[in-house]
């Protein structure tokens, strides 16, 4: 089975399109145009360029979307539409010439996502979602992974930024997870490809604090549509307003959140 709607369609050509910026820049590292946003936060030129062409491409296709993207902010629209943009993932990665990093694109649908990408462009992985039809890699069907204890689970997190006012909170949950697992927990830099690995079935369960709604778009509806839960700590559907996103294999969900009780 392919998906194959519309929208899907209009993201993954635009993904496409920005992604070539991203290849030709990508290993140029001592070339590229670097700001400094805040402490940890780094803006290239590369994230910069791929905004304007995902934002171009999306307007073309869909002119009276909204869209909230990372870079520039929001851009109201009269509709019941919006695309939320994350133009590089990972972009510590990419600047340091880590091969992990991806394009993330959600639509929105009157607050709620309805279908998403987020496209790796250097494994060439564009993992897709809609709404009622499930979630693909590649137009190959996914799903999430069936372990059912947490000891036996692969765990993604990140963060959190030495600046953080919650960052002992969060170095006291990485500690708590580490004792009940009995594989290492990963942090691999990319909250989107985070949460795609989870729908894919690569990892069990994510949990971060302090995202953005566009870190994470794409992945809800990835992980939702290949069988898998995406709640706040507490197991509630607050994870947008509150930044605090737990994704995982609905097998051991209870028991992540326990931990982090």
């Amino acid at each position: 089975m392919k998906l194959n709607s519309a929208n899907i369609n209009v993201i993954v050509k635009a993904c496409r399109k920005a992604s070539k910026v991203l290849i030709r820049d990508f290993g140029e590292i001592e070339n590229l145009q670097v700001s400094i946003k805040g402490p940890g936060d780094f803006v290239t030129a590369a994230d910069k360029k791929v905004e304007k062409i995902l934002i171009d491409e999306l307007g073309k296709a869909r002119p009276n979307y909204s869209i909230l993207s990372e870079e520039i902010g929001e851009i109201k629209n009269e509709t019941e539409f919006k695309w939320i943009i994350d133009p590089i993932d990972g972009t510590a990665n990419f600047l340091h010439g880590i091969p992990h990093f991806g394009i993330s694109i959600g639509l929105e649908k009157n607050n709620e996502i309805i279908c998403g990408v987020i496209f790796d462009p250097i494994k060439n992985e564009i993992f897709a979602a809609e709404k009622g039809n499930g979630s693909y890699l590649n137009n190959k069907r996914i799903r999430v992974s069936a372990r059912s204890k947490l000891k036996d689970s692969i765990i993604f997190t990140g963060g959190p930024k030495h600046d953080a006012k919650n960052r002992e909170l969060v170095i006291g949950e990485y500690k708590k997870f580490s004792e009940k697992v009995l594989l290492p927990i990963r942090k691999l830099g990319s909250a989107a490809l985070d949460m795609a690995y989870v729908a894919a079935g690569r990892c069990d369960g994510f949990w971060q604090r302090n995202l953005n709604y566009w870190d994470i778009a794409a992945g809800i509806i990835l992980v939702k549509e290949a069988g898998g839960f995406v709640t706040d700590f507490e197991g509630n559907n607050d994870y947008i307003e509150n930044k605090t996103i737990l994704a995982n294999n609905s097998r051991i969900s209870d028991e992540m959140i326990e931990v982090l009780k």
